[in-house]
């Protein structure tokens, strides 16, 4: 059976550093005047979203493009599943046309591990209700690995993920990655944002780690939360965990601001992210291509980098 990516404590730290490392080479293949390889050409690779997406679904596009490999988009709203047909039924259908990979986005929790048991195409998990999105765990450490020149790791590194942490797959994808390398990670979070178990140090407001970290990740906050009655307002929010300029002013130089995106505007970040000299918001949705390519050949190339991703034709 092919391998699949369905978490980060299942990639392991030797594994987070594999795909980190086939990463530099991806970005140095996409700052060519012509950004694709023959790497995956005859390889097949289908995206499965069952929740809408835009950064995720074309990032994987463009990487599986970018590599010679097919790709086909399962559109749920057009397709049997609304005739009664199971998601078994349908994955396994769609493998019969010969797919090599399975981009997967569910809402219910664990359903890669699902796909991955009924087909011996590769399964990567595009996120996972509010359980794992490995993918955005990677980009999230290839951004700051390459913005702070940290290639050996990440030792010593402060890092504060600041929001809704409860529902939020990328902050415990994006907690795995980091830890994964070395680095010590601080939640900030109402207590109503928490999840039941909590193994990280917790800050009840953003004031108490501005002065002391290397990476603040601010977690986009989802206005239903509201109806929810998890925090009194919106405004509440962002006045103790909000980006706002007085707090941004506050920052060391190397700060690096980080955001998986879309933006709340006004609410967890309250000031121009283009005016924040540590902002690397733009950085993580193009590193994201390279990530997400180095992940489509790691499982799917039985070459070495270095024949497979060599300058040549790729038509």
């Amino acid at each position: 059976m092919s391998r699949s990516l369905l978490s980060i404590d299942e990639l392991g730290p030797v594994g987070v550093r594999r795909i980190l490392d086939l990463a530099d080479t991806m970005a140095e293949v996409n700052r060519r005047p012509n950004p694709k390889v023959p790497a995956l050409r005859g390889k097949t690779v289908c995206s499965v979203f069952f929740e809408d997406s835009t950064r995720t679904r074309l990032s994987f596009e463009t990487a599986a493009k970018r590599l010679s490999a097919d790709t086909m988009t399962f559109a749920v709203s057009q397709s049997s599943l609304n005739k009664g047909e199971s998601l078994r039924d349908t994955i396994e259908t769609i493998a019969a046309m010969g797919v090599d990979a399975f981009v997967i986005r569910h809402k219910s929790t664990g359903a890669p591990w699902l796909v991955d048991g009924w087909t011996n195409a590769s399964v990567i998990n595009a996120g996972d209700g509010w359980h794992s999105h490995p993918t955005q765990g990677l980009l999230d450490t290839f951004t700051v690995r390459t913005a702070l020149n940290r290639p050996d790791g990440f030792d010593g590194l402060r890092v504060a993920i600041v929001g809704d942490i409860k529902h939020s797959r990328v902050a415990r994808s994006t907690t795995a990655a980091f830890k994964a390398l070395g680095a010590d990670i601080t939640w900030v979070a109402p207590r109503t944002l928490l999840p039941p178990v909590v193994h990280e140090h917790v800050v009840d407001g953003i004031d108490g780690v501005l002065d002391d970290i290397d990476v603040l990740y601010m977690l986009r906050m989802q206005k239903e939360r509201m109806t929810e009655a998890l925090v009194p307002s919106l405004s509440e929010y962002t006045m103790r965990f909000g980006l706002t300029p007085e707090r941004a002013a506050r920052l060391a130089p190397h700060v690096l601001v980080m955001h998986p995106g879309p933006i709340n505007r006004g609410v967890e970040i309250a000031v121009d992210p283009a005016e924040l000299p540590g902002a690397v918001i733009t950085q993580q949705v193009t590193n994201g291509i390279a990530v997400r390519m180095a992940v489509l050949f790691d499982l799917l190339s039985a070459e070495s980098p270095s024949n497979a991703l060599s300058e040549g034709p790729s038509t």
